[in-house]
């Protein structure tokens, strides 16, 4: 099975640029994670009827012009109980998206950069534990003595002690990672290693090098080897170059006064590949999807899934961040590459990213083993409000237009022509 690559040693990201939050205490991944809560099934008439709404409000969605393209799926019990796509790969030659259309996938990446650590740890390869310093000839912080007790957990958790999005901007001005991963030691601390929380992109490419050093392989070609080989992503790739040589792939966009208008990627945040280099289609993440909420234990075992989503520090700034967040969360962490919340008092395991012309979304309910993933190619937030609404359908909840797409709101495209450059984001994710 062929996979496109752009040979890169550490390639592009983007995630939340959350403040620091403080932590009391800071938790590492347990020793012995707790099983999640026996599974429940959902009741099937209101599956059914959420379904439905959801179909109508995609409609609703492609009505208003509200994106240049998307695609989306609803997973429950190992099988896809509903897909659809909105729009066009490329809105100037109207190709249409499809289920094998590629997207990036931005801070979704970083999922399978904490997986991949996960299999090396069950290998015996490296620990959650490993210290940096002991495989990083060049890690540094400027507190030296709280720079050797970081650890692989730390990098991959969001909890160095970092400022948020450190030398994001750097990154974004085409200054080298190799480079800026070398500098940490001169930016001042927000905390003690394992302290507080600060999303990164340039520190949690580190782990790449951390495989590299503990391996003698390629943190992508293990990626390829030991998670999109087994799982069947055949369209899964990383970096630009495999991107745009894939059959079907989504261009980015931009809206104007006559619509969405496409334009070039670009190679920014590939360049951190652990954090955001990931390429796939929709039909590649709910497979990923599958896996995730334990559907292929040959490939990533229950016992590593524990780990992986153990919330490790607090983000409260997670609970008002939006609408949907300040009225459904009851708390919020990071675990390992994802996001833990208390969603009306259901475990909601989460993540989301944006980079320039790109959204993605994905969350799962493990109790009652269904989630949502949604990829789509353009700026503007309107979709990212309909998973909570599917959500709140699943789980009974009194229903909430949080897409804003019930009312009589202009056209995405034509209302926010002022906004027109294009531009890497580094917003909330």
């Amino acid at each position: 099975m062929q996979f496109k690559k752009c040979f890169l040693l550490i390639a592009g990201a983007l995630g939340v640029a959350s403040p620091t939050i403080y932590a009391t205490p800071p938790v590492a991944p347990p020793k012995s994670p707790t099983p999640a809560a026996t599974e429940r099934a959902l009741p099937s008439a209101r599956v059914k009827d959420t379904l439905a709404d959801y179909q109508r409000w995609l409609d609703q969605l492609a009505e208003r012009h509200a994106v240049a393209g998307l695609a989306t799926a609803v997973v429950i019990d190992d099988k896809v109980a509903f897909e659809r796509t909105v729009g066009y790969a490329d809105a100037s030659t109207q190709k249409p998206i499809t289920p094998d259309t590629v997207f990036r996938l931005a801070s979704l990446s970083k999922a399978f950069a904490t997986a991949l650590a996960g299999l090396l740890v069950q290998d015996g390869k490296l620990s959650w534990d490993t210290k940096l310093v002991d495989v990083l000839p060049y890690f540094k912080l400027k507190d030296a003595q709280a720079g050797a007790t970081a650890t692989v957990s730390d990098i991959l958790g969001q909890r160095l002690g970092l400022p948020r999005n450190t030398y994001d901007n750097m990154l974004e001005g085409e200054i080298p990672y190799e480079e800026l991963v070398r500098k940490l030691d001169e930016v001042d601390m927000a905390c003690g290693v394992g302290q507080c929380y600060g999303y990164q992109n340039v520190a949690f490419g580190m782990i790449g090098d951390v495989v590299l050093a503990r391996t003698g392989d390629f943190f992508y070609r293990l990626v390829d080897k030991r998670i999109f080989y087994p799982l069947g992503m055949t369209t899964a790739s990383y970096g630009l170059a495999a991107l745009e040589s894939s059959e079907s792939w989504a261009r980015p966009h931009r809206p104007s006064v006559h619509g969405w208008i496409p334009f070039e990627p670009t190679e920014t945040y590939y360049r951190v590949a652990p954090a955001a280099g990931v390429n796939a289609s929709l039909r590649d993440m709910e497979k990923w999807l599958i896996a995730q909420m334990g559907g292929r234990p040959d490939v990533l075992p229950q016992s590593m899934l524990d780990v992986l989503h153990t919330p490790g520090v607090t983000t409260p700034t997670e609970l008002r961040a939006t609408p949907w967040r300040s009225a459904r969360l009851k708390s919020a962490d990071y675990a390992l590459g994802w996001r833990v919340y208390n969603y009306a008092g259901e475990t909601l395991i989460y993540h989301a990213g944006a980079v320039a012309g790109y959204r993605t979304m994905i969350g799962f309910f493990p109790k009652y083993h269904v989630g949502v993933v949604t990829l789509w190619n353009s700026t503007g937030p309107v979709p990212s409000g309909l998973m909570p609404m599917v959500f709140d359908g699943l789980l009974g909840l009194p229903h909430v237009d949080w897409a804003g797409i019930e009312g009589n709101a202009a056209p995405a495209a034509a209302t926010s022509h002022k906004k027109s450059k294009p531009r890497t984001t580094r917003g909330h994710h």
